[in-house]
């Protein structure tokens, strides 16, 4: 049974995701005494040997992880313009090192943010900032540690597809897109506030 939310309802997933092997050295910081989960802002976690071990399936849709897909975007021209490559980040990256990657973001049919924990409210700038600021048009997916709750802000920021914790239901999740029937700020979704778009004189 298919995990992904797309178009408002579950759908098959026709993408391979690509990942990265795990970090040699996981780093643990502190802040105020108490661990710090996330990782930082702009920080590289992988060499580039490691990055080049990542073997990419040769047919199919495929998204890749940013690092893989700056480090090999030659030679996969030619799949691009077939629309067989999308793009996904971790929090900590920086929509900016995509966007420089590629000379039209929306050359690429998806994008993918990954959130490693749902507490890391980072996905929510991201999808924002890949709307509002960089003109992103096609599929914004969210994946990770994502759950029912957060679809309907997902979806004020931005994100059309969610592939949902394999320990949840994605069947169950899809009710939260209508959580809310108006929403009253303004955002990515629906940019105007409620008291604009609603006449309550009459």
């Amino acid at each position: 049974m298919s995990n992904l939310i797309a178009n408002g309802k579950v759908v098959d997933d026709e993408w391979t995701l690509v990942k990265l092997p795990p970090p040699p050295d996981e780093k643990v910081r502190k802040q105020a005494g108490k661990v710090v989960l996330f990782k930082l802002t702009g920080e590289n976690t992988h060499t580039n040997s490691q990055i080049e071990s990542v073997e990419i399936p040769p047919e199919g849709k495929v998204l890749l992880p940013l690092p893989l897909w700056t480090l090999k975007k030659q030679e996969l021209s030619n799949r691009v313009s077939k629309g067989e490559i999308g793009v996904w980040l971790e929090t900590h990256e920086l929509v900016e090192s995509l966007s420089c990657s590629i000379s039209d973001i929306n050359k690429l049919p998806v994008i993918g943010v990954h959130v490693e924990r749902f507490a890391d409210g980072r996905i929510f700038t991201i999808g924002n900032l890949l709307r509002s600021r960089y003109g992103f048009k096609n599929e914004l997916r969210a994946f990770g540690d994502v759950l029912r709750d957060q679809l309907y802000f997902l979806k004020r920021c931005g994100f059309d597809s969610y592939l949902i914790r394999n320990d949840r239901s994605a069947a169950d999740a899809l009710a939260s897109l209508n959580d809310f029937s108006e929403p009253y700020q303004g955002a990515v979704d629906i940019t105007q506030p409620v008291w604009r778009r609603i006449d309550r004189q009459g």
